[in-house]
């Protein structure tokens, strides 16, 4: 370009961008030998999902902070293993192909080809010669492989389960894809229970392990916290109340000191036991309320509507501490999946309780009183009280009486300590057809029958027809052709099992199969995997911190207790990124908002762009983007490519302010680095420019040390800074620069302290100190405070460089 600045040819991205991808690809600049590396370093983003629309922001956003952080690390020796694939099968693939009336055959695989070239033009480090994507039957052979490990562990079972239904969808939802009622992907369309029978992994096996590892693992504090909720340990005490009839129902609670006041009974309307206790006379309301409750899905009953319902059975049971006869009720808000599907009334001392007995006009019996006295309005539910009207343990404290209760009713074969979770086991059933076929097969003579691992994969085939119907079977249940094979075993004519696996047991084992890509006779490579996992830094978003990442942990520790992985945890240290909005508000199509990365990389190119996204705010909170912010972005990197240009070999004195700056900055931004404060690194970065510039300093070996630390940033431009200033080796095999503490220090001044024109005391401070600071200092001064102490500091006079005078 003929365009200048400052004398020199103006900084042009689109051309150096482009010499520089085609670079990095000719040279292999971003390969790894995972043999022959000396110090390897795994660095991860979680993979994306190639939707139509293409790259978003956020995706850009959480590729560029990954990346910065992996070639920080190169920068430091190591050898940085930094790969990217595509979570391709599932869901929302389907539906939008299903929208369009395409195929997911041929539209996904466009679409990674369209995302693998966006992704390529923000100048990430990945090496693409590990690319996976798990639509490959070469992958998915073996997600198989895992179902199949787990199954003759004892860790996959099948079994009929109440699960949340879309009709639009015309599949099984996780819990967490219903939001008030209804499907995420459809709002309109309310979410319905059926009953299934479904492929279950038994994670709750680990949940104990799952939750002790959180103690330990090197993991966001936010990520920790929606983990160990989501885990939800709870230590109670599991109860029996026994019928006339001698059933008996057993109630898990958390507070069995207040079994005493237990007024009454809820089962959940599918509890084994309802049938058999129903009187006669509550036959018909009975059954029509369970047909009610059969309607509604799982989520909506867990979060328990505002208007209370139920139904009485006609039974009763006999409390276990008083011998009581308690009516026994059904009701929607109690579910079989959490404890035994049912709970003990309680409704002097439980909200939910207190609300459906007023209701339903059952007794209310306060045992329980606040310890600091008096009676306390109903329901009081602190664990701050003394017990009352509860026989030998009356005026005991609670948490004293929860354990003597339950130790007493241990006694007498009624009661038992327990320990609860919030964890169920993980639905791995979907009722669609964009998915790796589940590996089982079905004989009328030798029953449920695993596929021989020699026979993996089972191919998912390719069926025209595959849209959803409202049957809950799979589009494959429809191809005979395809589910009728011989059984392994006897050889006679058996089923395919037509259901595939939930897209999150895809994303559950990925990250160990980047290193061993070229394999098609094993999983993991166990000697690259000893080399290069667990991985050293991963990085996503906390919308996964209850799916993917639980799942993919539970996987590790399985394989782990398999004995196929020499570590349980799969991932040494994990960040979650935070989000960017645009203008204040989430980015939505509807509002018009939405930030498209082709268009602000093709006007400002990828490094303003990259550098942009991470000066909005933390990392690990996010920012909100705004179109006149990026331009400060690129008048900063076009005052750097001044100071390279104009850079000098011929350096003479340095000017000290300068040097200082200099050791500071590397300081600074190193530590930043190390913790992913990127915003405030850039922001260093610009203070050290400014003081080059202001010093006229144009020293080579002054603005060498500022490009090696950009480059992690803008890496197309570094290079081509770094060839300008006479290297024939990529930046990126330089050494990140080192800080001398020395040279780092301030200058330091002597600061006069003075009190109403006293002079009080003396500091050493650094020179340019600013007058809060100063104030602060002079606060903290022990000779000071004997003269201010008791009285208010009205104002303070500052001489810069020579004195504060505090007036009281």
């Amino acid at each position: 370009m003929n365009d200048t600045r400052d004398g020199v040819s103006a900084y042009d991205p689109a051309a150096v961008e482009s010499k520089w991808q085609r670079l990095w690809e000719e040279r292999g600049t971003n390969r790894v030998d995972l043999r022959a590396a000396e110090r390897p370093y795994y660095n991860l983003m979680m993979f994306p999902y190639p939707s139509a629309e293409g790259l978003h922001v956020g995706n850009v956003f959480a590729f560029v902070g990954s990346d910065i952080h992996g070639r920080f690390r190169r920068l430091q020796g190591f050898d940085v293993f930094e790969p990217l694939g595509f979570d391709a099968f599932g869901i929302h693939s389907e539906n939008y192909a299903l929208k369009i009336n395409q195929h997911p055959a041929r539209l996904i695989p466009a679409n990674i080809d369209n995302f693998r070239k966006q992704l390529k033009r923000v100048g990430l480090m990945v090496d693409w010669s590990h690319e996976l994507q798990t639509i490959d039957p070469r992958y998915y052979k073996w997600t198989q492989w895992v179902f199949l490990q787990l199954y003759k562990a004892g860790l996959a079972v099948r079994r009929k389960a109440p699960v949340n239904w879309c009709p639009e969808c015309k599949t099984v939802l996780a819990n967490e894809q219903v939001i008030d009622g209804n499907c995420e992907r459809h709002p309109g369309t309310r979410v319905v229970q059926r009953y299934l029978e479904q492929w279950f992994f038994t994670i709750t096996k680990y949940a104990q392990r799952l939750l002790d590892n959180l103690s330990w693992i090197d993991w966001s504090e936010s990520t920790r916290l929606l983990q160990i909720n989501w885990i939800g340990r709870s230590e109670g005490a599991e109860l029996v109340f026994r019928t006339s009839s001698g059933e008996e129902i057993r109630v898990y609670t958390t507070r069995p000191d207040t079994v005493f006041g237990a007024t009454y009974l809820v089962l959940a309307p599918e509890h084994p036991l309802v049938d058999r206790l129903t009187a006669p006379a509550q036959r018909s309301a009975v059954d029509q309320y369970r047909d009610r409750v059969s309607r509604m899905d799982l989520v909506s009953r867990r979060v328990g509507s505002k208007e209370k319902t139920g139904v009485f059975t006609g039974a009763y049971a006999a409390n276990p501490a008083t011998g009581e006869e308690v009516p026994i009720w059904i009701a929607d808000y109690v579910l079989m999946e959490y404890g035994s599907g049912a709970i003990m009334g309680v409704p002097a001392h439980d909200e939910r309780d207190f609300e459906f007995a007023r209701k339903f006009g059952l007794e209310i019996r306060r045992v329980v009183v606040p310890a600091s006295g008096g009676e306390g309005e109903l329901p009081f539910t602190d664990w701050d009280g003394v017990l009352v009207n509860s026989g030998a343990f009356d005026g005991m404290p609670c948490r004293e009486a929860a354990r003597a209760i339950t130790q007493w009713l241990s006694e007498r074969g009624l009661g038992s300590f327990q320990v609860q979770y919030r964890l169920h086991d993980w639905c791995i059933s979907r009722q669609r057809y964009w998915g790796p076929p589940i590996p089982i097969i079905y004989c009328d003579h030798c029953g449920t029958v695993p596929v021989p691992e020699q026979d993996l994969p089972v191919e998912l085939p390719y069926i025209e027809d595959f849209r959803p119907d409202e049957s809950g079977i799979s589009p494959l249940a429809r191809h005979e052709e395809w589910y009728r094979v011989p059984c392994p075993q006897c050889g006679q004519l058996a089923r395919r099992e037509t259901d595939v696996s939930d897209t999150f047991l895809d994303s559950a084992w990925y990250f160990l199969r980047y290193p061993s890509t070229e394999f098609d006779d094993r999983p993991f490579d166990p000697e690259l995997t000893r080399k290069w996992l667990p991985v050293d830094t991963y990085i996503g978003g906390n919308e996964h911190a209850t799916l993917h990442l639980m799942y993919s942990r539970f996987i590790t520790m399985a394989l782990h207790d398999l004995g196929y992985l020499p570590f349980e945890e799969p991932y040494k240290r994990f960040r979650a990124h935070g989000t960017i909005v645009k203008d204040g508000a989430k980015m939505s199509k509807s509002r018009g908002n939405v930030v498209v990365p082709d268009e602000y990389i093709a006007k400002w190119g990828a490094d303003t762009f990259r550098m942009y996204l991470m000066f909005l705010g933390p990392y690990q909170e996010g920012g909100d983007f705004r179109d006149e912010g990026i331009a400060g972005i690129r008048r900063f990197l076009d005052k750097v490519w001044v100071l390279v240009k104009n850079a000098r070999r011929d350096e003479g004195e340095i000017d000290r302010a300068a040097m200082r700056k200099l050791h500071q900055t590397i300081r600074k931004v190193t530590g930043d680095l190390e913790e992913l404060r990127y915003n405030t690194a850039i922001a260093a970065l610009m203070e050290y420019v400014n003081t080059l510039r202001e010093t006229g300093v144009t020293a080579a070996s002054m603005v060498e040390p500022l490009i090696v630390m950009l480059s992690p940033f803008a890496p197309h431009f570094a290079e081509e800074c770094w060839e300008i200033l006479g290297h024939d080796r990529s930046v990126f095999e330089a050494s990140w620069p080192k800080w001398d503490e020395k040279l780092a220090e301030e200058e330091q001044i002597e600061l006069v302290i003075q009190v109403n024109g006293k002079v009080r005391s003396r500091m050493q401070v650094a020179r340019g100190i600013t007058e809060e600071q100063a104030v602060q200092r002079a606060l903290q001064d022990e000779a000071v405070q004997r003269f201010v102490k008791g009285r208010k500091v009205r104002k303070a006079i500052f001489v810069e460089d020579r004195l504060v005078n505090l007036v009281t």
